[in-house]
């Protein structure tokens, strides 16, 4: 283990999904963004290292390296992200733990999978393609439903928080950085046990 580590290898990868810039900041789609500054205060960990499209991380959560990564490549995209992280590290799709938002779920939700189907989501279609498997955990923050079937998908998770649902989507992503911690310390049981 101790040699594997100083080869500088990383074994698990926290792949937090949003779109990059000024503009999406504090949006819905940004819940995976929101959640790796989370967890970067936890871990006193600074996410600037520009690679595989993305701003990177590394740090070590219960004796495992972990590589912590908010693409760049925005929402759709971000597959090649991941992957091309996944291929460097040789990690498998088990180990690739995703953050994402969930339109399906009330605001500050969370529901953690160890594997399943994009359920609509863009992000994480471009994840199962570019991973070739959708056997990965994925961790995802309800942001909540638009407020009519009319309202267009898109002009909603592009839509900022405000008020008490800031406040309560904050605290979320507080939690979802602690499922991530205890997902890789405690395994997905024990994860989906605690906070779904």
């Amino acid at each position: 283990m101790a040699l594997f580590q100083s080869s500088g290898g990383v074994r698990w990868l926290v792949v937090c999904l949003g779109n990059p810039g000024l503009r999406y900041e504090g949006t819905r789609h940004n819940a995976g963004f929101m959640t790796a500054d989370a967890l970067a205060k936890k871990l006193n960990l600074s996410i600037n290292r520009a690679r595989f499209q993305a701003l990177t991380g590394k740090t070590e959560i219960g004796g495992e390296s972990v590589l912590v990564m908010k693409p760049q490549t925005y929402m759709n995209l971000s597959g090649e992200a991941a992957a091309a992280a996944a291929r460097f590290y040789k990690i498998p799709p088990e180990r690739v733990i995703v953050v994402s938002d969930e339109t399906a779920l009330p605001i500050g939700k969370l529901r953690v999978r160890s594997k399943g189907s994009a359920g609509g989501h863009n992000g994480l279609k471009s994840i199962i393609a570019c991973l070739g498997s959708d056997q990965f955990p994925r961790i995802r923050l309800g942001v909540g439903a638009p407020p009519h079937e009319d309202y267009d998908m898109a002009d909603w998770v592009l839509s900022a928080f405000k008020n008490q649902d800031a406040e309560n989507i904050a605290a979320a992503a507080g939690r979802a950085a602690e499922a991530v911690i205890c997902y890789i310390t405690e395994g997905p049981e024990r994860t989906m046990n605690k906070f779904n």
